[in-house]
């Protein structure tokens, strides 16, 4: 059951026309159509997690968001050190609202996304990316700190002291703050913060529309935060090409317990690269690294996405004002 709250209006609600500064961070192959469009029916904005804009995948799960969002606004994001301009032409046929872009250079596609008329959204993990992404002329920016689950800066700040400080930096460009944010608390830290907003994705993950294996889910609920490390080993025993200054966020994994500081040793092991395929074959491990945030200590159900942006919206209501009392 949704709770009705009165509503945190801000220059991200605004612009976007949403009821809460509350926006779905687009987890690669996990925030789904269904996902997504909960998000957005809930009143916050849903962003698909097209990844590397997978023509197969954005074909099975646009038309899901389609009917899922009851005609709210929408975004698709992008890993940008994956895509091409066709991924982002393709992507701005369907008309979303906006395009968030992370992880790489967006400049080469910031002129498609704008002439559109699409909002650009670009995500920033330091204070060199945040100039860029303001001297692009972003819509909106996310502040990503290291706490995130997922991929995010190897050499990172936390989202505490780095948020305000991108806040400062882009001002009047509103901000959302990403990384360890997992109930309405954070969501009001975000705001106190100076942001316009919070990104959140492992609170979404652990939702009944994720696209995530149950035992992800599973572990999401029953982990703690120093179940998480961020590395690169998973990366490289599967084959990933992600740049080498992103690391990702994970629970623990036999490969990164085998291969814990020997990543320069592991990349050139082709044998352990063939072993980790073999124990996915097998199913000795999961089909994906169990990517989580440090504050899945605060997750403890699985609800509906719809139903939990409201409880995020109406917790940091609380929260501001039990602040503002004392």
């Amino acid at each position: 059951m949704r709770i009705a709250v009165m509503g945190l209006s801000t220059a991200f609600t605004k612009l976007f026309d949403v009821e809460h500064p509350i926006a779905l961070a687009p987890m690669g192959g996990s925030a789904g159509g269904a996902l997504t469009g909960a998000v957005s029916r809930g009143g916050g904005l849903g962003l698909l997690g097209s990844g590397n804009g997978d023509q197969d995948w954005l074909a099975r799960e646009l038309p899901v968001l389609a009917d899922e969002c009851a005609g709210k606004p929408w975004g698709i994001g992008f890993q940008t050190w994956a895509i091409d301009d066709d991924a982002v032409a393709r992507a701005l046929e369907h008309n979303p609202t906006a395009v968030m872009l992370s992880f790489g250079d967006p400049s080469p596609f910031v002129e498609r996304i704008r002439s559109a008329g699409t909002a650009l959204i670009i995500q920033v993990t330091d204070l060199e990316e945040a100039r860029r992404a303001v001297d692009l002329g972003a819509d909106v920016i996310v502040a990503q700190g290291t706490e995130a689950g997922g991929h995010g800066a190897r050499h990172g700040r936390s989202t505490l002291p780095f948020v305000p400080v991108v806040v400062d930096l882009a001002a009047p460009v509103p901000v959302l703050a990403a990384g360890g944010i997992a109930d309405g608390r954070g969501v009001a830290a975000a705001l106190a913060l100076g942001a316009a907003g919070a990104l959140l994705g492992t609170r979404f993950q652990a939702t009944t529309e994720a696209l995530v294996a149950a035992a992800t889910a599973k572990a999401i609920v029953e982990g703690c935060g120093e179940d998480t490390e961020r590395n690169r080993v998973l990366d490289i025993a599967r084959g990933s090409r992600w740049p080498t200054q992103y690391t990702a966020r994970t629970l623990g994994h036999p490969f990164l317990d085998e291969w814990r500081g020997r990543e320069d040793e592991l990349a050139a092991a082709l044998h352990a690269q063939r072993a980790y395929q073999d124990a996915l074959a097998r199913g000795e491990i999961p089909a994906l690294p169990q990517w989580a945030s440090e504050a899945i200590d605060l997750i403890n159900d699985l609800p509906s996405a719809a139903d939990l942006v409201g409880t995020l919206a109406a917790q940091a209501e609380d929260a501001l004002a039990r602040a503002g009392s004392r």
